[in-house]
């Protein structure tokens, strides 16, 4: 099987688990070690089983709980050379370090995966494809506008991570936020609209084999579930595409999990093992 579990997802955090029977990844630390300790746990999953930490990049609503979380634990942390660099001075306590180049595939366990560059203001942010037995997730975290490389990487994933993290006119008409950071927000390195990402999830779903969308990233002020799911639905209807399942990451809480690939009873005791709550939406055919 290949599945995965949002462990939060927002301005006050981002965590995720993408698991199989054998093996465990952690897709960034931004909640509190206590937080990833207890949501993992919570889960059915020792944090000591984990096989890796994959960094998309050094923010710290990625990286916040990293440190501390990373004390007792002998876990190696995956990230590429300036995204190690940019965290050395906070991150003492990590053991192990491995460097990994965008575009040449490396595996953990019985995961194979490939990453792959996106453009946000950080320093050398990357999205990642996390496959097995031919079944394959995308892993979008922050970005701040759809590239080919993107469009091109993520047209053969059968399920995708995206950030949808605000409404245009909820942004625009928002008056906590000033104006440089709504530009910042809405800029080509800032973070996806909900437009945006429904222009690529329908590009995507073109191609006949995505399944399941999980919207990640939704601002709290200039978003909803209800608007972005809307806006996706509309994008995979004017294409005339149904059977895509929508659903929308928490934000403070565990979503999930989300079945990518397999089944049989090594899935079924995984989701015994916890009360999940998914948010979702499905067009049917």
């Amino acid at each position: 099987m290949l599945s995965f579990i949002s462990l939060g997802s927002g301005s006050s955090g981002n965590s995720a688990l993408v698991y199989t029977a054998k093996t465990f990844v952690l897709v960034d630390a931004g909640i509190s070690a206590k937080q990833l300790r207890i949501r993992l746990e919570g889960s059915g999953v020792d944090p000591d089983r984990l096989d890796g930490i994959l960094i998309t990049h050094e923010h710290g609503d990625h990286t916040r709980g990293l440190e501390v979380f990373c004390r007792k634990l002998d876990v190696p942390i995956y990230c590429n050379a300036v995204t190690r660099e940019s965290l050395s001075s906070n991150v003492s306590s990590a053991e192990t370090w491995r460097i990994i180049e965008c575009g040449d595939p490396f595996s953990i366990g019985d995961i194979s995966i490939n990453c792959f560059p996106v453009m946000h203001d950080a320093v050398d942010p990357m999205g990642f494809i996390f496959e097995k037995n031919g079944k394959k997730l995308g892993f979008v975290s922050d970005v701040g506008h759809v590239t080919e490389i993107m469009k091109s990487t993520l047209s053969v994933v059968d399920t995708i991570f995206i950030e949808a993290n605000y409404d245009e006119t909820l942004l625009q008409n928002d008056e906590r936020r000033p104006w440089s950071l709504k530009q910042r927000i809405a800029s080509r390195h800032g973070h996806l609209s909900n437009k945006q990402a429904a222009e690529l999830i329908g590009l995507i779903a073109e191609g006949g084999i995505l399944e399941r969308v999980v919207l990640a990233h939704l601002s709290e002020d200039c978003n909803s579930s209800e608007i972005a799911k809307a806006e996706m639905i509309l994008a995979l209807s004017m294409r005339g595409i149904s059977g895509v399942e929508v659903i929308c990451a928490k934000r403070d809480q565990v979503s999930g999990p989300f079945m990518v690939e397999g089944s049989g009873e090594e899935d079924a005791e995984f989701y015994e093992r916890g009360d999940y709550s998914q948010d979702e939406f499905t067009l049917f055919d």
